[in-house]
């Protein structure tokens, strides 16, 4: 007997769960009576579609999650409501290079390396990585912006960061795939490209688990070939370190012992290679990598860390970088520091980040290097970036401070396209000289060069959709309930600027040492009171000031050499002179009350000598 139907339902038929298409379909034909039942209408305010771009705020921030949307997932949310995880672990395969070096017999594989522009990378690698500091700063990450959120605003990585660090080319064609590789097409690859067998090959990616293989099992078939070896097995020697050198920088991933073969792919013709943009390759991957790591579940960072390690080191030299002495500016900026550990705890870096100040800040260490490797225009390019299957922003107009520029408001970051459309992205890219920011977008320069300047707004703007502070108050060190919390506000934003701007101009005077005149020291004295008393308006609208006495003379202009108007008042008028200071005497000290003799002992005897040596006597313990 044939089943029953009613109404399309099939009764004795397994139930299935109805589509989008007809539930939406059954509320269409639904009719409703308003005056009968007026609870069964249905309102659109209330719709759940419409609910879920209502952001509210988080704990500690942001107040307005407009673009934050995701932190609820963050560790910093995570660590406001009292849960924690220790410091991540860490992918570094800077030992692993010195594994497989290129000596004198192997100058055809190197001169080959070279033409690529990757060779920079065979000596620039930190072979120690510190765990607490790159997690206190994968904290502060935010993949909506792809930003550090500090204090005092936004810092990330830009693409004149990675081509001073590494020197790796920035522009070229973008790295891309059609899509992913999958194990039988990497055992076609390995057999084609590194002349492998089907045997070998198969027996690695199914150890590997993945279409990926190992760092060791590529020097262990590569690393003995020199160039007496025919010229095939130097090609694939060739191709092999390639891919061991960008598996173990670059593309580093959380494997911690593979490289995925699909990179093989850029490798095929060797005379090509340096035609890639290899250093927004690196800068996309770190990216995402980053923006991983603010998972509460994730326990791992991959990615270059010698590259993120080298940037915190040049934009807070005073915190946490070691300097070689021996460095010129000639090599990557990479090899300036010393790698180390820092001692501190996690939580330690945390409190270190949460009261940094912006004068604590390098926003431009590149000056001097950019005397023989100039800032790429391609630094300023505002688009997207992209590796592979990884798409990621690239905001330069989100950290105009480290470019020299005042920082302003901008506009909310855009989302990137999906992978799969890599054809309007190459296109994008290939006329990324149409993208750059206008010098109307950027906007003025800073006043003193590394002030780190900001329109007056933004502060306030910026502790309204960020999150400042990692560490809650309750969980810092040494605190108390009855201690004032020392959460800095941005009422106190201008007060900071002031003393950085301050700061900064006595620090280049200071630097100068004795080579600079009186009146150099005496004018950047007046100087900085002016911006500290707030009067500063004058020098801040490059207005003429007012003349100075005829009692002193005007600097010269070859002793002024750190900036702008060149004309000083000094010293201070009697009208804007500060009240003095006036320091309250210390306490008198009080003397111990004088012991009272005894008079049961006996009375010293000052005949036999008149010097007495009494020699204390410590008790042991027990």
């Amino acid at each position: 007997m044939s089943p029953r139907t009613r109404g399309g339902y099939t009764y004795g038929a397994p139930r299935r769960r109805p589509t989008g298409s007809e539930r939406r379909r059954r509320v269409q034909l639904r009719e409703v009576d308003p005056a009968a039942d007026p609870d069964s209408v249905e309102h659109p305010q209330h719709d759940r579609d419409e609910t879920e771009e209502v952001f509210e705020g988080a704990p500690g921030g942001p107040i307005d999650r407009c673009i934050l949307r995701s932190f609820d997932k963050h560790i910093a949310a995570k660590i406001w409501l009292g849960e924690d995880r220790a410091p991540l672990k860490l992918v570094n395969h800077g030992a692993k290079l010195q594994l497989w070096e290129l000596d004198m017999e192997r100058s055809r594989i190197y001169e080959t390396v070279h033409r690529s522009g990757l060779a920079p990378l065979t000596s620039c690698s930190h072979r120690v990585a510190s765990r607490p500091m790159l997690s206190a700063f994968c904290e502060r990450w935010q993949p909506e912006t792809t930003t550090f959120h500090m204090p005092f605003g936004e810092m990330t990585i830009t693409l004149d960061d990675v081509a001073s660090i590494l020197h790796i080319p920035v522009t070229g064609s973008m790295i891309s795939f059609s899509q992913p590789l999958r194990v039988d097409d990497a055992n076609a690859l390995l057999v084609e490209l590194l002349g492998t067998t089907d045997v070998e090959a198969s027996r690695e990616t199914e150890q590997c688990r993945s279409p990926s293989v190992r760092l060791l099992w590529l020097r262990d078939h590569f690393s003995t070939i020199t160039d007496a070896s025919s010229d095939d097995d130097i090609m694939f020697a060739t191709r092999a370190f390639l891919l061991h050198l960008v598996g173990c920088t670059l593309f580093a991933d959380k494997s911690a012992t593979s490289v995925a073969v699909v990179y093989l792919e850029l490798f095929r013709d060797l005379s090509m290679v340096g035609s890639y943009a290899w250093g927004a390759a690196c800068l996309a991957y770190m990216y995402r990598q980053l923006t991983t790591a603010t998972r509460f579940e994730v326990r791992q960072l991959g990615g270059y860390l010698t590259l993120l390690q080298a940037w915190i080191y040049e934009h807070f030299p005073e915190m946490f970088s070691s300097p070689d002495m021996s460095y010129t500016e000639s090599r990557p900026r990479a090899l300036r520091w010393r790698s180390h550990v820092i001692p501190d705890s996690l939580q330690s870096v945390r409190e270190r980040l949460d009261r940094l100040q912006i004068s604590e800040v390098c926003w431009e260490p590149y000056v001097d290097h950019q005397a023989k490797h100039p800032l790429p225009d391609i630094a300023w390019y505002s688009g997207c970036i992209k590796c592979g299957q990884v798409v990621e922003p690239y905001h330069p107009e989100r950290v105009l401070r480290q470019f020299g520029y005042i920082q302003t408001i901008h506009p909310r970051p855009f989302t990137p396209p999906r992978p799969n459309r890599s054809i309007l992205l190459e296109q994008y890219w290939e006329r990324w000289t149409d993208h750059v920011l206008t010098d109307q977008s950027r906007g003025r320069r800073c006043h003193y060069s590394g002030s780190g300047e900001s329109v007056p707004e933004y502060m306030a703007w910026y502790d309204r959709i960020s999150h400042r502070i990692v560490q809650p108050p309750q969980l810092r060190s040494g605190f108390t309930t009855d201690a004032r919390s020392s959460l800095p506000s941005h009422a106190a934003s201008t007060s900071d600027t002031r003393a950085a701007r301050a700061l900064t101009l006595l620090r280049h005077v200071i630097s100068g040492g004795r080579e600079q005149s009186v009146d150099v020291f005496w004018g950047a004295l007046n100087e900085a009171h002016g911006i500290l008393a707030g009067s500063d308006e004058t020098s801040a609208s490059h207005s003429t000031p007012s003349p100075a006495p005829a009692s002193h003379s005007t600097p010269s202009p070859a002793t002024r050499p750190f900036f702008s108007p060149p004309t000083f008042v000094y010293p201070p008028p009697a009208s804007d002179d500060p009240p003095p200071l006036i320091v309250p005497p210390p306490p008198a000290a009080v003397a111990p009350p004088a012991p009272t003799a005894d008079p049961s002992a006996p009375a010293p005897d000052y005949t036999a000598s008149t010097t007495v040596y009494v020699r204390s006597k410590r008790k042991k313990k027990t």
